[in-house]
């Protein structure tokens, strides 16, 4: 078996184009490609929603502790 020539493509093509005729071909191209449009605006979108919150709660953390000068630090170490 050496797969489908280009020639069992083309029969399938027409038999394809005589059962759906060339109209509904059109549409039916069109709304996947809409479909296909839609799909990756959505990943897109729910990429960026997810990098936001991320850089929001990176933002909003509060680290809790005492701050301590770089002089405060040196007199401590010295006594």
């Amino acid at each position: 078996m050496a797969g489908i020539s280009i020639w069992q493509l083309l029969i399938i093509l027409v038999i394809v184009i005589l059962l759906f005729g060339t109209k509904r071909l059109k549409n039916i191209g069109s709304d996947l490609g809409g479909a296909f449009k839609g799909f990756k605006k959505a990943v897109n979108d729910g990429q960026e929603s997810t990098k936001d919150s991320i850089e929001n709660k990176e933002k909003d953390s509060v680290i809790e502790g005492e701050v301590v000068s770089d002089k405060e630090k040196e007199k401590t170490k010295a006594e």
